[in-house]
């Protein structure tokens, strides 16, 4: 029998995430996703009209591919990925692994190499379809959590189905204050950082793009950042997992950058000229997730935290940077993960995780649960 859940999570994704249509076409991305999923998906995408196209993928067989590519494969690859892209309006995808420590082998030459030229592929998906991606949950998704896998899948559910039509209401007013803003200063143990946001724009994030969601983002005037910060949660870049990282940024560029593996970070943020410079600056508060799972999906949407993006940024909140690298770092700012500050043109928006001005109340976790 079909998990009941899958349905929910399938109508979610179709009838509010991209709002499918009749006649328009959509690309089903499935990635290490259990079949019984994908059919529900492809059941929601027909019971409105529109028209599936399926790709499934494995994680062990793209390592394989990655270990080795060349340029006239990437090209390859990147060619025929554009061709269908643009044939369709939507797309979804759905992320599973095993092991989400897969490509971890991957020379990181090959790497660069095969990201930087299918980056064409997805600048056209973020900025010309309207597009779903979430993570499938996993054993190993469990294991980083420190749950149990019936455990996770629970969380896994209510948290991918929550009432996102509410949080989307209660995320305008700080949309509306970061589009207005110009100085920002964070401040956390290990952070002074500051930087402007003036006139670059901001943007909800209410479902319609991630599952899970609940974050406003912006970004940084590219050389505006000054100052130091200090992530307090693991980070998995491209198969490595990453500690402690402290960035030092100078007129927007970050000039030092340490971890647990440095010799490892520098070489992602030397893959181009633009990785250095920061891509989205955001702010998440999504009251059922509390704690990092070493997925980036869920944990720059932690309650009380903020990211920090080195590489490229987005059209609709530009700076103008362009890199085959987007690494969301988050940084908790809860008490027991130290506290800390967010201030925008000298008032203190956030203290400690928790909104302060009475228009920003609704987003806090007792007025969201």
């Amino acid at each position: 029998m079909t998990d009941p859940r899958f349905a929910k999570l399938s109508q979610l994704l179709v009838r509010y995430s991209t709002e499918l249509k009749k006649g328009e076409r959509v690309l089903l991305d499935m990635i290490d996703v259990p079949d019984e999923f994908t059919v529900q998906l492809i059941r929601a995408v027909r019971a409105v009209g529109a028209i599936a196209i399926v790709e499934t993928r494995h994680t062990r067989i793209s390592r394989e591919m990655l270990r080795d590519t060349s340029s006239e494969h990437a090209e390859l690859v990147r060619d025929l990925e554009m061709f269908r892209m643009k044939r369709v309006e939507s797309y979804i995808a759905i992320r599973g692994s095993a092991n989400a420590n897969e490509s971890s082998d991957v020379p990181g030459d090959r790497l660069a190499l095969y990201n930087k030229t299918l980056r064409p592929v997805l600048n056209y998906r973020v900025n010309k379809t309207r597009w779903v991606v979430l993570r499938w949950p996993t054993p190993s998704m469990a294991q980083s959590a420190n749950m149990s896998t019936e455990a996770f899948e629970d969380f896994y559910f209510d948290v991918c189905t929550m009432d996102y039509a509410k949080m989307a209401k209660a995320m305008t007013p700080l949309e509306d204050r970061m589009k207005a803003a110009d100085s920002v200063h964070l401040k956390a143990p290990g952070t002074d950082l500051t930087f402007s946001i003036k006139g670059i724009g901001a943007k909800s994030c209410n479902g319609k793009l991630n599952v899970p969601d609940g974050e406003v983002f912006s970004c940084p005037v590219k050389k505006s950042a000054n100052g130091v910060i200090q992530f307090n949660t693991p980070t998995l870049y491209s198969g490595t997992k990453f500690e402690n990282v402290r960035l030092v940024l100078k007129e927007g560029k970050v000039v030092e950058a340490t971890s647990s593996n440095s010799k490892r970070l520098n070489e992602i943020l030397d893959t181009d000229a633009g990785a250095r410079y920061i891509g989205e600056f955001a702010l998440g508060f999504n009251p059922h997730i509390k704690n990092p799972m070493c997925d980036i999906l869920f944990d720059e949407k932690i309650a009380g935290s903020l990211h920090f993006t080195p590489g490229q940024a987005y059209e609709i909140a530009d700076n103008g940077n362009r890199s085959a690298v987007h690494w969301d770092m988050v940084l908790i700012q809860r008490p027991e993960w130290g506290g800390g500050e967010v201030w925008f043109d000298g008032e203190l928006i956030r203290k400690d995780g928790l909104f302060l001005p009475k228009d920003l109340r609704g987003l806090n976790p007792s007025n969201l649960l």
